[in-house]
């Protein structure tokens, strides 16, 4: 009961202490409040764009697989879309590979679109009406490519949500035409918003049929025939995705008579977010690595104004000790101090940095993502900066003679 006592009437001085010089303790509270808050922000920061970067790719349609033309080394020279991929490899993984269940060749192009007076630079694709399916795209109002459609190389369009907003910002561009590379395209379908992916808006991009944009927009090569941006590919399932990787790249293999560097590439959704899991995760590290030398340097503010409190109340200390206070309740006090210091800017510092993260989720698209253990983490550090940097001056404090405390009296 006495050592209740005891304990209680040590927080009750330490707390009026620190009350009878409130702008001290603000100041010295400071830098806990910004170490927190900086902690506490960073990270949040960095795991909403590590959830962004997730739901960006499950966007991109499940169970898929993306062959892309080119290697690592023509990526480094600038070659965006280099010649390797053609038609013909797409008709044969849909015919050869057992896997899977829908190939999506895709053209894509920048071209500039013209509706009345409205002009617009954008990313044009020409695809097959198995792109909706493999994708996960869906019309919102018309209809998409049919076969035929494909066959005849009809001049229809279908744009997305945010393009229809641009070309025709009063109305709703169904039926409406579209000028493209000096071809007129009649709009038989809007797309449903889908959202971006690494920075591209999908829903400012259009879409014609595959055959329309070979013989109307880009063209045949002569050596090459029809050359493809990339290949979508479906695979029958999740577990399905790595034997139809390994049977397309032996595909392509044997159809491109490769004996050393692959001049394609096979990526999945589960390889890009291991790239992105690693790099946002790494980013998240640093960043909280940034604001965990924001509480040390806290910490240091601490032990600094507790070693001038300590030089300052040198009468105080002695007159306590030599009224039967023991050293041990002199570092006690001082401990509190430095802890309750420490907490405090801790819980001031953790509510700034939930705002701010919350603040950055309302006018950015990165999702607000701090979880309980987070916050309770961050605030158990500060605390035990606290009672870890306080530790110097409670044993100096302690430490003093009080005769020699009481000689400047």
């Amino acid at each position: 009961m006495t050592n209740k006592l005891k304990i209680t009437e040590t927080i009750t001085i330490a707390i009026n202490t620190l009350k009878s010089n409130k702008l001290r303790s603000a100041l010295t509270m400071l830098g806990i409040v910004i170490g927190n808050a900086s902690v506490i922000t960073l990270v949040g920061v960095g795991r909403g764009a590590q959830d962004l970067a997730k739901n960006q790719l499950s966007n991109l349609g499940a169970n898929v697989l993306f062959v892309v033309p080119g290697n690592n080394d023509t990526r480094r020279r600038g070659v965006a879309f280099p010649k390797t991929l053609t038609l013909e490899d797409a008709y044969t993984i849909d015919n050869q590979v057992p896997s899977i269940k829908r190939v999506a060749p895709q053209i894509t192009t920048s071209q500039v679109i013209q509706a009345g007076s409205k002009t617009t630079t954008s990313s044009i694709s020409g695809v097959t009406p198995e792109f909706l399916k493999v994708r996960s795209f869906e019309v919102a109002n018309g209809r998409f490519f049919t076969d035929q459609d494909l066959k005849s190389a009809r001049t229809f369009a279908v744009i997305g949500s945010d393009l229809n907003k641009k070309l025709f910002p009063n109305s709703n561009g169904l039926n409406k035409s579209i000028r493209i590379k000096d071809q007129s395209f009649q709009i038989i379908g809007i797309m449903a918003p889908k959202g971006a992916v690494f920075g591209s808006n999908q829903d400012e991009n259009a879409y014609i049929p595959l055959t329309t944009m070979v013989s109307r927009i880009t063209g045949r090569d002569a050596t090459y025939g029809v050359s493809l941006s990339y290949i979508s590919v479906e695979a029958i399932n999740e577990k399905s995705t790595s034997a139809a990787k390994f049977q397309i790249t032996n595909l392509l293999r044997q159809r491109h008579r490769i004996l050393r560097d692959d001049d394609f590439a096979v990526r999945s959704q589960k390889d890009a977010l291991k790239i992105v899991s690693s790099i946002t995760t790494g980013l998240t590290l640093m960043l909280a690595a940034i604001g965990g030398v924001s509480l040390i340097v806290g910490g240091i503010g601490i032990m600094n104004i507790m070693l001038v409190s300590v030089s300052e109340r040198t009468e105080e200390i002695g007159l306590r000790k030599a009224l039967g206070a023991r050293s041990s309740d002199v570092l006690t006090q001082f401990l509190i101090e430095s802890l309750i210091l420490a907490s405090l800017g801790g819980a001031i510092g953790t509510a700034v940095g939930l705002g701010a993260v919350a603040s950055v989720a309302a006018v950015s698209p990165l999702p607000a993502n701090i979880s309980i253990n987070i916050i309770l983490s961050t605030v158990s550090i500060s605390g035990t900066i606290g009672l870890f940097f306080g530790v110097v001056p409670a044993r100096r404090a302690a430490k003093l003679d009080p005769i020699v405390a009481l000689r400047s009296l």
